[in-house]
């Protein structure tokens, strides 16, 4: 075998290629790159990423959803492709105005879809519930990793006991300005156990890591420090369409209390899976699961409704 062959073995594919690609223009000015994958007249997926990734946090769903979906995928302000914003330009509501302003330039009046949030993404759409264009738009959401408010203190990336040093230092290292530098054997190890279950193979935390190496410092930092003081637990009760719930038992970012509080206080959840051993980067840890519940979601809540119709 070549070294060019050794080297591509377990490599994960390049990120796939939109069919379309659009700009979003927010409430601020803020200007959001869309991508738009598979059939325009199949039934139509968003998918929000979370905080210090991108589009391509999506790929093994893309691959997956847009061979019979329409798939809408944005990235964040500051991440990806979407350029970075003023200091005063990130808060919930920034998230929320910028969704709005993605499901008005690719959809259509009136056309229903599922919306799927990871981590931050989540947090978009909770932020987004009560907004007119998700009610406009949303027949049904997946949340995925993610959590309403106090998620610094009960985070787990910190070995110590719950309390005010834990949660300090947990903040400190969360909001942290320093570098992230190249992709290294060590950076890997520190993702993978601040992110990754225990079990998360190689090829899929490389991938990971070269997502968030990936995301600029300032956008990191800046979204840090507002995610260090979310609470979005009034967005949940405004979360009325069908919502259901994916996490990863061994998430040391959010970890599984955060979905058990979510399914509680949704007002319509439709299910919680727990994957077992898996950590906080669920689409690309478990990507079957995650697909596979949101093809459940626009077979139930899309296709059956458009069929009534």
């Amino acid at each position: 075998m070549s070294r060019l062959m050794k080297r591509s073995v377990g490599a994960a594919p390049a990120p796939p290629v939109a069919a379309r690609e659009l700009t979003a223009v927010s409430a601020d000015g803020a200007r959001i790159h869309v991508e738009l994958h598979g059939p325009e007249d199949a039934p139509a997926v968003v998918l929000s990423h979370g905080w210090t990734c991108s589009t391509h946090f999506w790929a093994a769903q893309i691959r997956d959803l847009a061979t019979d979906h329409r798939v809408i995928a944005y990235d964040q302000r500051g991440h990806g492709r979407t350029p970075a914003v003023a200091k005063g330009g990130h808060s919930t509501q920034a998230l929320a105005d910028d969704l709005e302003a993605v499901l008005a330039t690719a959809l259509e009046p009136g056309t229903k879809a599922v919306l799927a949030g990871h981590s931050m993404g989540g947090m978009t759409l909770m932020a987004a519930a009560g907004r007119p264009k998700f009610a406009e738009h949303a027949a049904a959401v997946l949340l995925c990793s993610t959590g309403a408010s106090r998620l610094v203190a009960e985070s787990l990336v910190v070995p110590m006991r719950p309390g005010r040093a834990r949660t300090r230092i947990t903040r400190a290292i969360l909001g942290s300005r320093a570098p992230l530098g190249p992709v290294t054997p060590l950076s890997k190890r520190i993702l993978r156990y601040g992110t990754m279950g225990p079990g998360a193979a190689p090829e899929r935390i490389a991938e990971c890591a070269r997502i968030v190496h990936a995301c600029p410092r300032p956008t990191r930092v800046a979204w840090a420090h507002v995610l260090a003081e979310l609470d979005l637990d009034a967005g949940v009760r405004e979360l009325t369409v069908p919502t259901a719930v994916v996490a990863g038992t061994a998430d040391r970012l959010t970890p599984i209390v955060h979905a058990r509080a979510l399914v509680a206080a949704l007002p319509e959840c439709v299910g919680l899976v727990e994957l077992a051993g898996t950590g906080h980067m669920t689409p690309v840890e478990a990507p079957e699961a995650v697909s596979a519940r949101i093809r459940t979601l626009v077979d139930v809540y899309l296709k059956q409704k458009e069929t009534a119709v």
